[in-house]
């Protein structure tokens, strides 16, 4: 009897330290820092398919986005944390420039992008261009990005090259641009073909919204499209999720478990 009851206290002790350790790795999570794992090409050079970072949740402070979704229970970050409405809590103000994770307004998806526009702010592309307040942002040449074309990503994504068509293992190249906002803060843009989103009317970003773009111009879905049209539009503050700050590791395979996939110039590398 005594081996019985011994057996069973092992197996209480044994579910109370699994609900101890979730409870532990929620709190974490929803406070510190949320794991993210690039899935497309959008912010090209800077993130690459297949990047694995953490996002600092305490930069801006907390919202109803802080709260992680929990899709095998039907459960998202809206009716976990929902009773918050608009507020923000301990809020930090993003700068231009940040490469920031927010919640979709409508789908409700985890993106990430970076801040161009502010509250109150003009934005226009013009020839592939921002427009910023009226006055154009910076870009200067800076060479060529080089990628194997290949499949991408668990999705198997291929990548567009403004080379054209190539085969398959061929090299993959994109126009490389260094850009400079105002406030000094430089990244790397790409550039793959002259379309549609080269060019669009002045956005003014409402207040308590950003306005975001990826860093592979034309391979992004972001603010120059609205949201009804496929695009994210004005993010609102609230939508937030965190800054970006540095890649843990990165894997050019189908999985992030592929270790022998790892990118070996990507580990701890600062996200700019």
């Amino acid at each position: 009897m005594a081996a019985k009851e011994k057996s069973q206290n092992g197996v209480i002790e044994t579910i109370k330290t699994i609900v101890y350790a979730l409870l532990i790795a929620g709190v974490f999570r929803t406070l510190f820092f949320q794991p993210f794992w690039i899935p497309s090409g959008s912010m090209k050079e800077t993130l690459l398919i297949g990047d694995f970072l953490f996002v600092n949740k305490m930069a801006y402070g907390y919202s109803y986005a802080s709260c992680p979704s929990i899709p095998a229970v039907g459960l998202d970050a809206q009716a976990l944390c929902g009773f918050m409405g608009d507020d923000r809590i301990l809020a930090g103000q993003p700068e231009r420039g940040d490469v920031v994770v927010f919640r979709h307004p409508v789908s409700g998806a985890d993106f990430i992008k970076r801040v161009v526009g502010l509250p109150g702010d003009t934005v226009q592309v013009r020839d592939g261009q921002i427009v910023l307040n009226g006055t154009p942002v910076p870009q200067d040449p800076a060479g060529t990005f080089t990628e194997v074309f290949d499949r991408q990503g668990p999705q198997g994504l291929l990548p567009r090259c403004e080379s054209g068509a190539v085969g398959q293992g061929a090299a993959c190249t994109k126009s490389r641009f260094v850009e400079t906002f105002p406030n000094g803060e430089e990244h790397v843009v790409l550039n793959v073909a002259v379309q549609q989103s080269d060019n669009t009317p002045v956005y003014r970003v409402p207040e308590g919204h950003y306005f975001f773009m990826g860093d592979n111009r034309d391979n992004s879905s972001d603010s120059r499209l609205a949201q009804v049209a496929g695009g994210v539009g004005y993010v609102p503050f609230e939508n937030l999720i965190g800054r970006a700050d540095r890649i843990m590791f990165s894997s050019a395979g189908r999985s992030m478990l592929f270790f022998w996939t790892w990118r070996s110039d990507r580990y701890f590398k600062r996200i700019e």
